[in-house]
């Protein structure tokens, strides 16, 4: 039970917000956006997790599949795997809520690669109980995804991927007495990376990356026949990453992103004298004052959620997320990690500091990462600790790009 508590109070991804005219940035506190299927947008890996998830741009990912499957172009191995383990919501001291996610990636020619992953997404155990309380039924709540991407490299130093994606979202009992069923719906990803190479005095060499993903464009997703269906959580993700090589045993790897959910904002509804929602006779829908109408396609909000806030300007620069990462590694094997996760306090007030360390040993590297949420006491992610293992092999025959 607990399991469906704390998701309902995260995600509300079944009844939408109603905001009022309180409610307006400046003065209101929060007017957070959520979008169903949430798992979606958790880091999967602990790499990338380890520096802040900025992850749109750093190259060698084993796990590239969720930031940007267009960096596989640039792999210096033939073919890779990788398995992750996250709990989720520690702090609240749930053992069974995690994330388990699996990748992986072949360059059948230096120019191209297939991509796909696995991410499965538990909500504990959950008893239903008749009138006299007693248990008739338990259940787990779950959700997955499966995604195949193809990576093609465009120009020198430049590729795209294409990424499809089918979503499975099952939040409550199926019983043939009621409307409810498991959600479903499908989405696709585009993403282009960019790397050059370049030499200075003083370092033993250097590259600089730009990374852009566009995730999760798709079909909303319900779950009953009567119900309005819900956003997914399309986003847009934009990063750079500079790495530099001081010698031939120790790098740095500096990176930054910019991500922003490309679903509506929540409007604030029309109140009358006595604080309440104002009805449109005509439509039977709430009277908008400030912001736009939610009710619109997935592909019409991709556009208009750049300026749909109903704060202004200022809503609206809130809604970027920014992540900072760092790794110094030595002589590829030993790796130190360190980052920073920046979310707005009217959108969501995730803030925690990351940190990682990883080991690699030919073609085996395993990961760990540690979240240190900042600014609040008992956060749900605090004593986060995540796990990877990952392989990597075989040589492409001609590397054009890479590190």
């Amino acid at each position: 039970m607990i399991a469906i508590i704390i998701f309902c109070l995260f995600n509300n991804n079944i009844q939408a917000q109603t905001k009022t005219k309180d409610d307006i940035l400046g003065r209101m506190g929060s007017n957070v956006i959520t979008t169903a299927v949430p798992f979606l947008q958790i880091a999967p890996d602990t790499r990338i997790g380890g520096m802040g998830e900025a992850g749109v741009a750093v190259l060698n990912d084993a796990n590239a599949q969720h930031w940007n499957p267009a960096k596989y172009i640039c792999s210096d191995n033939q073919y890779g795997f990788s398995v992750s383990y996250s709990p989720w919501l520690a702090g609240l001291h749930v053992r069974d809520i995690y994330l388990l996610y699996a990748s992986g990636f072949g360059k059948f020619t230096s120019n191209d690669a297939l991509s796909g992953s696995v991410r499965y997404f538990s909500m504990g155990n959950m008893e239903i109980t008749n009138e006299e309380g007693e248990v008739q039924q338990n259940y787990k709540p779950h959700e997955f995804a499966i995604d195949l991407a193809y990576s093609r490299q465009l120009i020198e130093n430049l590729s795209m991927a294409v990424t499809g994606r089918f979503i499975y979202s099952n939040l409550t009992s199926v019983n043939p007495n009621r409307e409810n069923k498991p959600g479903l719906s499908g989405a696709a990803d585009i993403s282009l990376f960019y790397l050059h190479k370049f030499k200075t005095n003083r370092l033993y060499s250097s590259n600089i990356a730009f990374g852009l993903n566009i995730s999760n464009i798709g079909a909303k997703i319900s779950y009953s026949s009567s119900s309005e269906r819900d956003f997914l959580p399309a986003n847009f993700r934009v990063g750079i990453a500079y790495s530099m090589n001081i010698d031939k045993y120790n790098r740095l790897v500096f990176a930054f992103d910019i991500n922003k959910l490309l679903v509506p904002t929540p409007p604030i509804y029309a109140t009358d004298s006595n604080g309440v929602v104002i009805i449109n006779q005509t439509t039977g829908k709430p009277v908008i004052d400030k912001g736009r109408d939610p009710n619109i396609s997935s592909a019409e909000a991709v556009f208009t959620s750049w300026g749909d806030a109903p704060g202004g300007f200022k809503e609206e620069m809130s809604e970027f997320v920014l992540n900072v990462g760092l790794e110094y590694s030595y002589n590829n094997i030993l790796f130190i990690r360190t980052g920073y996760f920046n979310e707005s306090q009217y959108k969501g007030r995730r803030k925690y500091f990351t940190f990682g360390v990883g080991l690699k040993y030919s073609v085996f590297a395993i990961d760990a990462a540690y979240i240190l949420p900042v600014g609040t006491k008992q956060h749900p992610l605090e004593n986060t600790l995540r796990f990877s293992i990952s392989f990597e092999f075989g040589q492409p025959k001609k590397v054009q790009v890479g590190y």
